[in-house]
């Protein structure tokens, strides 16, 4: 870093309200007088010190003296958050000497094998946040060009230390996993509180939506807080013996979520980055033994059961270096789980399977228990093969309901209102016959345009899956939105790809996905 300039006149540091989401950002008046534009010239990245804070953002000009006067720097929301000095103090500001980890990434570039300790130093400046976006891609992308098996490992070990590391006295702590990609998949949410219910720990960290319409965490929000520390949530999984909440308010990973946010603009996916993911965060959370679900379907993030069987052998080769005793199984993807897509219909799937409701949806209940059966497994005092049935009896027995209320009110009932969208639309059958595919993205996509998640009841309602039979002008399914023009467009993009097929058959195709 760079001693601090004293022949450099200090500026009045002003808090500016730009949102610029994790990115550092600082801008200065094109007229500063004590400040000259052109000395930044040739750099993105500036330094800005008081005392003994330091922190590196990228610098934009601007010509208007009423955001930023001559004699000030204006720090982004974020910016100003992480500096934590008052508006008003004093700061320098120099042009920023790229962090040290910097030629490593460019080293990746041209081809070289990083060590563990490079990996180490990369991501300690990813989560001080010392790298601009640009710098980030460019790691992401010479990583997705090749990664060798001790890089898949640094990577997943840095990552993991590098935020919160939970511990517990129980010498079993299970969980699952989804790879995603399938709407509705909301299988969590009935999971934890049969295996909690049965007496196995099962701390659930969950994501929030990034490209999909919900995540765990948007949907458990719509019932309760999932905004949770490390302590609260370790006093709830005492008390419950599982929680459902938001990973990124526990700090588990830090890294795994700055790396996402740039992954997915570039469709970056590969199969190391995801294992590193997955497997950080569930090493930080303290699981012993984890079960993986890997959808496979002709628009899942798996179309092939070859990828699914490489993907598998990554996520064994990485538990079995850190010692976590890795299952993964492969479920049917051909087609979205349950009704809801978007966070308050999907709860409501999840509340009517847990109490067992005859209308619940039935695929949501059986994937459910499956599931369940293989973490109740590992339990030494159940007889082996015996899963499924302590798990369907503590569904229907009303056990898993009860023990999702318990884990609603440790964590604290939510606030939120559970409406649906006021502003619905159908979206017809085009001809007579049986819905022989589902397109699970363009789905995603048009509950996405709808409003989901930021407006939670805003989503779809399927009517119809797979092998069932539809006619002309019958509903496939719904559309709730709370805006117009949200509401429109996702009209606009339903009549152009409703996302389901009809084939004018005499009998229906299988169910299930081959």
């Amino acid at each position: 870093m760079n001693s601090v300039d004293t022949s450099r006149p200090p500026l009045k540091i002003r808090r500016v309200n730009l949102d610029t989401g994790r990115e550092n950002v600082v801008v200065i008046s094109r007229q500063s007088k004590a400040l000259r534009p052109e000395i930044f010239r040739g750099f993105s990245r500036v330094e800005l010190r008081r005392n003994s804070r330091v922190l590196l953002a990228t610098l934009l000009i601007t010509d208007d003296d009423s955001l930023v006067g001559p004699d000030e720097i204006g720090l982004s929301e974020p910016a100003f958050r992480r500096f934590a000095e008052p508006s008003g103090s004093l700061a320098t500001v120099t042009p920023a000497v790229p962090p040290e980890s910097l030629e490593a990434v460019r080293a990746k570039i041209r081809g070289q094998t990083l060590s563990a300790s490079e990996i180490g130093a990369i991501i300690n400046d990813l989560i001080h946040y010392r790298y601009s976006d640009m710098e980030i891609a460019a790691f992401l992308i010479s990583s997705a060009s090749f990664m060798t098996s001790d890089e898949l490992l640094a990577l997943t070990g840095a990552m993991a230390q590098a935020g919160t590391q939970l511990k517990w006295a129980n010498p079993i702590v299970v969980d699952k996993h989804c790879i995603g990609g399938i709407p509705g998949n909301r299988t969590s949410m009935i999971v934890v509180p049969i295996v909690a219910a049965h007496g196995l720990t099962i701390p659930k960290t969950s994501s929030r939506a990034i490209t999909s319409p919900a995540g765990t965490a948007d949907t458990m929000e719509v019932l309760a807080r999932v905004n949770v520390g490390a302590d609260e949530m370790k006093a709830i999984v005492e008390a419950c013996n599982g929680c459902l909440i938001w990973g990124g308010h526990v700090n588990l990973s830090p890294a795994d979520d700055i790396l996402i946010s740039v992954e997915r603009p570039l469709s970056l996916d590969t199969r190391e980055q995801m294992v590193a993911s997955i497997m950080s965060k569930k090493l930080a959370a303290g699981s012993t033994h984890l079960l993986i679900d890997l959808p496979v379907g002709p628009t899942a993030k798996l179309t092939s059961g070859i990828e699914a069987m490489r993907l598998r052998k990554l996520f064994e080769f990485v538990g079995d270096r850190f010692g976590i005793s890795v299952e993964v199984i492969t479920t049917d993807g051909s087609q979205p789980i349950g009704y809801g897509i978007g966070p308050v219909l999907e709860a409501q799937d999840v509340m009517a399977v847990l109490a067992n409701d005859p209308a619940a949806p039935q695929d949501l209940r059986e994937k459910s228990l499956r599931l369940a059966a293989h973490l109740l497994e590992y339990d030494p005092n159940l007889r082996g093969g015996t899963g499924y049935i302590r798990a369907r009896e503590l569904l229907d027995s009303g056990a898993a309901l009860r023990q999702m209320q318990k884990i609603i009110d440790a964590q604290g009932r939510s606030d939120c209102r559970a409406e649906l969208g006021t502003l619905t639309f159908d979206v017809m059958a085009a001809s007579d016959g049986f819905v022989s595919g589902i397109d699970c993205l363009q789905l995603n996509r048009l509950a996405r345009i709808a409003g989901a998640p930021l407006d939670q009841g805003a989503g779809i309602r399927l009517f119809k899956k797979i092998g069932d039979r539809v006619e002309s002008g019958e509903p496939l399914y719904r559309v709730y939105a709370f805006d117009k023009s949200e509401r429109d467009l996702t009209a606009a993009g339903a009549k152009s790809n409703s996302a389901y097929t009809i084939e004018n058959a005499t009998t229906p195709r299988n169910k299930t996905a081959p």
